[in-house]
């Protein structure tokens, strides 16, 4: 059975291990505790297995940050988990903005499954093992916008 909530406290331990198992660039434990509007997590029985963090600015919200423990991923919770999110965003948000690097397939289909379009990118973005590599940066219209 999952489950949906907002962070707490006691959370962070697994969030980061989330975090070193998926990242190449991992939060530390401050960039979680930073004052993001919405932190939630997901959870199976009582294990957290992912988490969403979003900012919000007046009618504009960015997706901080997602990751689904490895062993839950290609299952559907990540789609679950995002959906919950974008629910409970406040009504005044009407598009929502994310950068996903560019060789990131599995993210880039559920994004375009969630209805993410592709309005740009940034080159040489983000770190990589061997150098660097591009965002793309997606956004979608909600709340009947």
């Amino acid at each position: 059975m999952i489950s949906f909530r907002s962070m707490q406290t006691d959370d962070l331990q697994d969030l980061l291990i989330i975090e070193q198992m998926n990242s190449f660039s991992p939060w530390t434990s401050s960039q979680f505790t930073e004052a993001h509007n919405y932190i939630y997590v997901l959870l199976c029985e009582s294990v957290v297995i992912g988490f969403v963090a979003l900012t919000q600015s007046y009618d504009q919200a960015e997706l901080q940050n997602f990751s689904i423990h490895r062993d839950y991923q290609n299952l559907g919770y990540g789609k679950r988990l995002l959906d919950f999110a974008f629910q409970h965003l406040s009504r005044d948000v009407k598009t929502i903005f994310l950068e996903v690097r560019v060789s990131n397939f599995t993210a880039i289909r559920l994004y375009h499954n969630l209805g993410f379009e592709e309005i740009g990118n940034r080159r040489d973005y983000y770190q990589t093992e061997f150098g660097r590599e591009d965002a793309l940066i997606m956004s979608v219209d909600i709340n009947g916008s």
